[in-house]
């Protein structure tokens, strides 16, 4: 289809021990962004060389992707802010890799962007049109740090976890600076930053999203809540004790 010019789309998607799914997932990526507005490209940023997920990337040969990788894994959010960092779209997004998220989403997100002229889109779960299947104790888990976020951070969303947003570069200069968690509340950190900074054009839009949790006796799993529990009380510290993201960045 014919694409709009005007604007350029930077998908990142994180990734580690993917080997068997990740080329896949990319096509599928990428015959969703084929038919949508904008030209674009894919920026895949490995996240740690634990298998051979860069090997069978690079092997594909796969148009309009970019890849990137580095030897220890050190965390999802890490792995967007470099994904973020090599972008050259004026509108920049992530997507969590595999297929719990549905790609065709992410034509929703860049739709809601445009009707809102918004600086940040989030994909959220809790959107009266979003249709989301996962188990009873994620929906209590998640149901509950909403109310912790919302509390704390007075964030203006109601899922600030889902794992596919989109930015407007021109918002992501003012955020990259003070960026700083790379495991488990990346996502968090971006939006409490964005409301420390004054951008306030921030909205929700719907997702289809198929997830199951692990069990919650699952040490995995119980050191994911442990971990994501304490980077976000590291993230209240820096907001309202240190008042960091308030500050004035070299690059502002």
């Amino acid at each position: 289809m014919s694409k709009i010019q005007s604007h350029f789309l930077s998908l990142i998607i994180p990734t580690y021990n993917k080997e068997k799914t990740i080329v896949d997932n990319i096509r599928g990526i990428q015959a969703v962004l084929e038919n949508i507005r904008y030209d674009y490209e894919m920026l895949v940023v490995v996240d740690g060389q634990v298998d051979n997920t860069l090997q069978v990337l690079k092997k594909a040969k796969i148009s309009k992707l970019r890849i990137f990788a580095y030897k220890e894994n050190r965390g999802k959010g890490y792995a967007i802010r470099v994904g973020m960092h090599k972008s050259k779209g004026d509108y920049i997004m992530f997507i969590d890799s595999g297929f719990e998220i549905d790609p065709n989403g992410i034509s929703m997100l860049l739709e809601h962007m445009e009707w809102y002229t918004a600086d940040i889109i989030v994909g959220s779960k809790r959107h009266p049109a979003s249709q989301v299947n996962y188990s009873l104790l994620r929906r209590i888990l998640s149901l509950g740090y909403y109310w912790l976020v919302k509390i704390l951070f007075q964030v203006n969303v109601k899922d600030t976890q889902a794992g596919i947003k989109i930015f407007k570069k021109t918002v992501l200069q003012r955020l990259l600076p003070r960026l700083v968690e790379k495991k488990f509340a990346g996502d968090l950190e971006m939006l409490v930053a964005a409301r420390q900074l004054g951008f306030k054009r921030v909205y929700e839009a719907p997702i289809k999203l198929d997830y199951t949790f692990a069990a919650v006796t699952d040490a995995a799993t119980l050191n994911s809540i442990y971990g994501i529990l304490y980077d976000t009380l590291s993230i209240f510290y820096r907001t309202y004790i240190l008042q960091y993201y308030k500050k004035r960045s070299r690059k502002d």
